[in-house]
């Protein structure tokens, strides 16, 4: 049985961004390609809309002579998406100074973000995003212009940062660059616990993080690896931070921003069933063709999420999958955590550690279920193929079934307790 979520009780449920009361204290964080809006309204749709924040995907501003608010699809958002900030990224103070105000003139977000965090080469490697933490006087006057135009702005709207902890593991600069922005005049710190040479390898280093919320002066935001409520409630409680930003642990669980939310509220877990889980599908696709999709572009984001969440999907009456998480006063299913560099949350696995499902003893029968549920989503030719499918399912297969996403290896692809760095961009 479940254990009452009343033993769930984060030293802060809630954030503010200036007058904005933020609960719960969550962000979507922004992933380029997956975080459109048909996926965000999917997520506050599960989540009853208590999302926290939602963010743009990140809008390039360094091409562009001179910034147009239509030429950038990231730019579109629903009304039923606020509080929603816009990210932007760029090396030239001045065009990162124009779009903002552009942008908070014409489009009117809730905030704007600049993005000193993404590690692609293409963008860290021109010096933009993760890239702007081998230059923090650039980084600064960047933050320094932007606030001014925000200033002139007809609505006078915060502006915050998303940054990792530093370029290697040889200069961390969080604390530098916290200084900075406050200096700058940022309201709101993310965080992401990852160097930008590491990627996404490894675990997040959520020491680093702590270090800046203790020593910040506004709200500081950690985002690295959390993939559950509990996991939330444990970096919450354990590094002082005000909130988490949640990336692919979303991907895998578009249910998790209610899954916090309820756990805040006090209220009991919910169990989603693979039939619950399967008529996700026909909301998402509703939200994609609005967005204006191709037949095909659309069903290509319809297998990419039967993809993800048919791993999450296992047999409920299989002996070994409900096991207790211990030290957290709340029941996982089919995840054992051990020890670790942190307390393991969910998926959080070393190499020598049990798998999930076949290696806990969790059905080999659910396992060999849930991948024929998966090959018979993903081999559909068409949505009406697809749905037809889905349906099928629904009134077969996928009764013996449950969603726990809990059960899922390691986001990330590793099985990696400590710091691993990945390739290594040289000369960028």
């Amino acid at each position: 049985m479940l254990k009452d979520v009343e033993s769930l009780k984060p030293a802060a449920k809630s954030f503010k961004l200036r007058d904005l009361e933020v609960f719960p204290n969550t962000i979507l964080s922004p992933m380029d390609g997956v975080t459109d809006a048909p996926f965000r309204r999917l997520c506050r749709v599960l989540s009853g809309n208590r999302m926290g924040l939602l963010v743009s995907e990140f809008v390039p501003t360094n091409a562009d002579e001179v910034f147009s608010l239509t030429g950038h699809k990231q730019l579109k958002f629903y009304p039923e998406e606020k509080p929603f900030g816009i990210q932007i990224f760029g090396c030239y103070p001045d065009k990162m100074a124009a779009a903002a105000k552009k942008i908070a003139d014409g489009l009117h977000p809730d905030y704007i973000e600049v993005n000193a965090g993404c590690p692609a080469p293409k963008v860290a490697g021109k010096g933009s995003g993760s890239g702007l933490l081998r230059d923090l006087p650039r980084l600064q006057e960047i933050l320094h212009d932007v606030r001014a135009a925000l200033d002139t702005c007809e609505e006078n709207i915060p502006l915050t940062l998303k940054c990792r902890i530093g370029w290697d593991d040889e200069s961390i600069n969080v604390l530098e660059t916290l200084k900075i922005a406050e200096g700058e005049g940022v309201e709101l710190l993310v965080v992401h616990g990852r160097t930008r040479l590491q990627g996404y390898n490894g675990l997040a280093d959520w020491d680093w993080i702590g270090k800046v919320a203790a020593a910040a002066k506004i709200p500081v935001v950690g985002n690295g690896d959390v993939n559950s409520a509990e996991c939330a409630l444990e970096r919450i409680n354990t590094f002082g931070v005000s909130g988490v930003s949640i990336g692919r642990g979303a991907m895998h669980n578009p249910w998790i921003f209610g899954q916090i939310a309820d756990a805040w509220e006090g209220k009991p877990a919910h169990i989603i069933t693979a039939e619950e889980a399967l008529d996700v599908f026909s909301i998402y696709y509703k939200f994609l063709e609005e967005e204006g999709r191709t037949e095909m572009g659309a069903m290509g984001r319809l297998k990419q999420l039967a993809a993800r969440l048919c791993k999450g999907f296992v047999d409920d009456e299989a002996p070994g999958s409900r096991l207790e998480v211990r030290g957290t006063g709340y029941t996982t299913l089919g995840a054992t955590p051990l020890s670790g560099r942190y307390p393991l949350c969910g998926d959080e696995r070393g190499a020598d550690e049990p798998q999930a499902a076949s290696a806990t003893g969790a059905s080999l029968a659910g396992t060999s279920a849930a991948m024929e549920v998966r090959q018979t989503l993903l081999t559909a030719q068409t949505p009406e193929e697809f749905f037809e499918r889905k349906e099928k399912l629904k009134s077969g297969i996928a009764k013996s079934l449950r969603y726990e996403p809990n059960r899922l290896v390691n986001l990330n692809g590793a099985k990696d307790n400590t710091l691993v760095f990945g390739n290594r961009y040289e000369n960028r």
